[in-house]
């Protein structure tokens, strides 16, 4: 599994958010990539993971699940994973009428709604806490996809 990450668990939240998002985790990944082959691992072996929420901005986020197709095509050869579920940038955009962000298990709505835009857009494997709901939602989802390919 290769996850793109800004910075340290320790300044990742406060670094300042790159111009391009898109570019800065395509290049970070193809790096990875590189690397974990020149240490042996096959390429069969890896996962890539565009790591939202490790040092994005809320509109980071929304962008790279709203690219997640573009982000496959950079990548044709590797499967990828994203997970949303429960993030704290969902809390945000699920902010109560004064501004406190959502709690992590008030999140499930925002969590499906991001999994079902990363599922039409092509994800191949999903982290999640809420399996049940999960699992139905990915049922229904592909299930539009499928749809979608035969237009």
């Amino acid at each position: 599994m290769l996850m793109h990450s800004r910075g340290t668990p320790a300044t990742m939240h406060k670094l300042p958010p790159v111009a391009d998002i898109f570019h800065e985790v395509t290049k970070s990944l193809r790096s990875s990539i590189a690397m974990a082959e020149r240490r042996g691992v096959k390429r069969e072996a890896i996962v890539i993971d565009p790591g939202i929420g490790f040092g994005k901005s809320q509109e980071q986020n929304i962008e790279l699940i709203a690219k997640l197709d573009q982000l496959i095509a950079a990548f044709p050869d590797f499967p990828l994973l994203i997970g949303t579920s429960r993030k704290s940038f969902l809390g945000r955009i699920l902010a109560d009428e004064s501004g406190t962000p959502a709690p992590a298990e008030a999140r499930l709505h925002g969590s499906l709604a991001t999994l079902t835009a990363a599922i039409l857009h092509g994800a191949h494997i999903v982290r999640v806490h809420d399996v049940k709901a999960t699992a139905e939602t990915i049922r229904v989802s592909e299930s539009i996809r499928e749809n979608l390919r035969g237009m």
